[in-house]
Parts: C-alpha cells; structure tokens; sequence
C-alpha cells in the first residue's frame, strides 16, 4: 500500500466537515468564574490541520487539540480551542478552506500542514508558499495573533533524501521568517512505537495523541500564559 493511500481519510460518521469548538470553564462556587468564560473576553487557540490533528480513527476529543483543553484549565477559564483540521487536507486544500475560518477573532494560529503534500510529492517551494499564504491571511485579519507552526519528520522512509531534508528544514525557516514559534517535530516518541499508532504505523491513535500534546504544549504553554494574561 502506497503512502498516499495509508492516508486514508476518515469514514463518513467521522468526517463531519464541521469545526470542533470546546468552550470550557473551571468548575468553583466564586462569582468571578461566569465572568471569565464571558465568550467576549475568551482567547482562541485555532488549530489548523490534517488527520494527525483530526485524529484519524479516534473520538474528536481524544486528538491533541482538545486535549489541550486540561492543559488550558491550568492557566485559566478564558481560551477556546477550535480545531478545523480535516483528514486528508494539503495545504492546497488548505488555503480553500481557510477565508470561511477567518471571521472570527483568533489569538494563537497553529498550523499543521505540509506531510500529505510530502506524500503527493508536491514541490516544497510550492509548500512553503501555501503555508505562509495562510500565515499571512491569518495575520491580516489577526495582527497580534501568535502563530505557532507544527514540524514534521516523516513517519516513514522516504528515497529521495534530498526532498526530505528540504522539507524538515521549510518549517524551521518558516518560523524564522514569521517570528513563530516552532514544534521541531509533532510526532517525537510516537514515530515506529506500534502501541502509539494505528495499524497503519503512521496515525497516532488515542495513546499517540497523548504524547502529541505534550509535544505542542512545550512550545504552546509560554505563548498561552501571555496571551491569556492580556
């Protein structure tokens, strides 16, 4: 089975095209607490992605986005996270999908594209160019929005070497030029582990999508407490 076809997209009860959007509170008896989930004075994590941020073949919320829910409540009751990732997506698709996201207010952009483009052997300069078009859509709508962009290591070998190392190098460069910050690489410690994947041995499954989230949160955790302190 080619690599293309391994990144099968969701069955149809799973591929609901509909952005999945956890509003959340900490649970006390005080007063303030109404006051601070007020959806005016909420922050908004968007998570931009394809299956590996979907989670491919597992509940929406056992994906890395929403379990960055927890984490949040860590920091206080005043984010969202919203995760319009789709199974399946290149960044081509990508930037289709983008403007009908862009009406609303986003304070953190995280983007997590660029594998199945790698899949379909699409040129990296053609890549790059379709994520920092995104980058730049999000930012002229959001100019003080941080930007957080999620690398990648291929989940499996790949001939020709010298794409690959243009592609891992992309990311790095992209977050240089956008003053992002960067997730080296999303799939540390999951890559090659069969109890952190789907038979496929390139989705996470629910165990994977565990470490995934403690590999954005990393990076994630200092951007979040400043945002959430404005």
């Amino acid at each position: 089975m080619s690599a293309e076809s391994k990144m099968r997209k969701r069955p149809r009860q799973w591929r609901i095209g509909v952005v999945v959007a956890v509003l959340f509170s900490l649970f006390c008896a005080q007063p303030g607490c109404a006051r601070a989930t007020d959806p005016s004075q909420m922050k908004s994590i968007f998570v931009f992605g394809d299956s590996l941020s979907e989670g491919l073949a597992i509940s929406p919320r056992q994906a890395w986005p929403m379990l960055l829910v927890e984490k949040l409540r860590r920091i206080g009751p005043n984010f969202r996270v919203i995760n319009a990732s789709a199974s399946g997506s290149t960044t081509e698709g990508g930037l289709r999908r983008l403007p009908t996201h862009l009406d609303h207010p986003i304070d953190i952009f995280v983007l997590e594209l660029g594998i199945n483009d790698a899949f379909h052997g699409i040129p990296v300069e053609q890549t790059r160019a379709n994520l920092q078009s995104m980058i730049d859509q999000v930012k002229a709508r959001n100019p003080s929005a941080s930007v957080v962009i999620v690398g990648m290591q291929f989940p499996i070998a790949a001939p020709d070497s010298e794409y690959v190392a243009a592609f891992v190098k992309m990311f790095g460069e992209l977050a240089e030029k956008n003053h992002a910050a960067l997730v080296l690489n999303l799939l540390e410690g999951v890559v090659g582990d069969p109890k952190l994947n789907l038979p496929d041995r390139i989705h996470p499954n629910a165990a994977g999508h565990k470490v995934l989230v403690e590999n954005v949160w990393r990076v994630l955790e200092p951007i979040a407490r400043e945002v959430g302190s404005k």
